[in-house]
């Protein structure tokens, strides 16, 4: 089969949302929030810790995910790379309460860029709580092929630095492998530093694209409260042990992540 067959392609899962899980993620990042209980309302994008599909041991791949052609289409780039997403936010999640995941292939595209042959694969979840949908998000995965150890570093485009608003975090070894514990997330790039420098070109552990969004989310709710909508694209990696800022500009409309170096992680849109 080939991979835009799969163009369409609908799975569900349910949960029951446990607030455990939530509380693990305060422990993780030690956020200044209150203990999350029976009924409350998860905050804009911790869905990321539920609904986690386990493939079993055999379903692997080489770099720690389901093979292709086991959940997401059978391509032919083995290097997977979470690019970015949009979302909006409608009904309260309530915690301990059950919930449903759709998630649908929307689209598969495969494209020539300067680092040659990639595909693009758009996949939409709809979250629906006991008040109805709770999230949309469109969700964006690269396959590229593994990097060439003779290219050159890319170019990496500089971070504004006209922020209002801005916090620092370091992500070490610890926090990354409890939020791949949290989220199920095998990606060896998180907690392999071998296989992350020797396979996969990168000069450590890399710390979750999703995380560096929740961090954004974060100070987001801190400027202006949670927000209806959220987009955001991945530009750069960010590694472990990394000073790292998450900034925010426009009453926190306007977000991105700076490295250390000065250059963009992370760029990002917040409405309400």
């Amino acid at each position: 089969m080939h991979a835009r067959d799969w163009t369409g392609r609908e799975t569900r899962l349910t949960d029951s949302m446990d607030p455990w899980a939530a509380n693990a993620l305060v422990a993780t990042l030690d956020l200044d929030r209150p203990v999350f209980g029976a009924g409350d309302p998860l905050p804009p994008f911790w869905h990321w810790l539920y609904f986690r599909e386990a493939a079993p041991r055999s379903a692997l791949g080489p770099d720690g995910h389901p093979a292709p052609g086991v959940s997401m289409p059978p391509v032919a780039q083995p290097r997977r790379m979470w690019a970015g997403g949009r979302l909006r936010f409608g009904a309260p999640l309530p915690l301990a309460a059950a919930a449903e995941r759709r998630s649908t292939i929307a689209e598969v595209a495969e494209k020539t860029g300067r680092r040659g042959a990639m595909t693009f694969v758009t996949v939409v979840n709809e979250i629906e709580g006991p008040g109805g949908l709770a999230v949309r998000e469109e969700q964006d995965i690269v396959y590229r092929d593994d990097p060439d150890p003779a290219a050159p570093a890319p170019e990496r485009e500089p971070a504004p630095r006209d922020e209002d608003r801005a916090r620092t975090w370091t992500c070490d070894s610890t926090v990354l492998f409890r939020y791949s514990a949290l989220t199920f997330n095998g990606h060896r790039i998180h907690y392999d530093a071998d296989y992350a420098r020797d396979v996969e070109g990168y000069p450590g552990l890399v710390v979750h694209g999703p995380l560096l969004a929740t961090l954004l989310l974060e100070l987001v709710d801190e400027v202006a409260g949670p927000p209806v909508s959220f987009a955001f694209r991945a530009t750069a990696p960010v590694f472990a042990d990394e000073p790292f800022d998450v900034c925010a500009r426009d009453g926190g409309r306007t977000l991105w992540v700076r490295g250390a170096d000065g250059r963009l992680a992370m760029r990002a849109e917040a409405g309400w």
